[in-house]
């Protein structure tokens, strides 16, 4: 007889690799909680954004730190896409926290160890009864570093590069595919190098390289991965 325990699932990877659209498919399949933790990160940065803690490329991280029993953040299914949507006290910021002004700023606003002790308790909580995906870059090392599966999901620059550009064209914004890879690349250094839980792969994460895939093989060979996973367990599936 199988246990009534679902496994956590623990989702790294690169800037624009994918690591969302795998989670919420991986999710789906599973009738699992998907947790978008780069969310979270990103309404930070448009709070600090909105009350101005970032002006002139410069972050105010004492004034932004000192505001951050403000920010209440928890997430609301979106019945018609049938996917949990972001709310920043009280307001659905979806889509705002998805432009790339708040791109260009997130890493270093998640640099700060404040911010990732508010954000990494809050990612606890909500994935302490398993069933849980969660996508982000410290999510296998420090979030959940006991989860039962780790993917680390990466591609090359240029194949992150076009799916990022294509997505911001695709939402109506005006970019260069020089200035995506730009923020890509510089976004990288910083999220490897800091020395707040920096990206890392663990030594127990499936790598998945999906430069050459398609979205349902990704899918697929991930699902073949936690199925194997929930038999050595004796866990349930869904």
């Amino acid at each position: 007889m199988s246990s009534d325990k679902k496994i956590t699932i623990a989702i790294d990877g690169y800037s624009s690799c994918g690591k969302s659209t795998l989670a919420k498919e991986l999710a789906k399949e599973l009738n699992y909680l998907f947790v978008d933790s780069g969310a979270m990160y990103r309404a930070v940065t448009l709070f600090a954004l909105r009350n101005n803690y970032i002006s002139n490329n410069d972050l105010d991280s004492s004034g932004l730190i000192s505001q951050l029993s403000k920010i209440n953040l928890h997430f609301e299914l979106n019945t018609d896409t049938n996917t949990p949507e972001l709310i920043l006290n009280g307001q659905n910021v979806a889509e705002e926290i998805r432009t790339p002004v708040v791109s260009s700023y997130v890493s270093k606003v998640a640099e700060l160890r404040e911010v990732r002790e508010k954000l990494v308790l809050e990612q606890r909580i909500m994935g302490e009864k398993g069933g849980v995906i969660m996508d982000g870059r410290d999510i296998g090392s420090v979030v959940f570093p006991n989860a039962e599966l780790k993917f680390f999901i990466t591609a090359e620059v240029a194949t992150r590069t076009q799916r990022r550009y294509d997505e911001l064209v695709k939402r109506g914004f005006e970019t260069t595919l020089e200035a995506v890879q730009k923020n890509l690349i510089q976004r990288d250094y910083i999220d490897s190098h800091r020395e707040e839980s920096p990206l890392i792969k663990t030594n127990d994460a499936i790598e998945i390289d999906n430069t050459n895939l398609s979205r349902s093989e990704q899918l697929s060979l991930a699902l073949s991965f936690v199925k194997k996973k929930v038999i050595e367990q004796n866990y349930t599936l869904t």
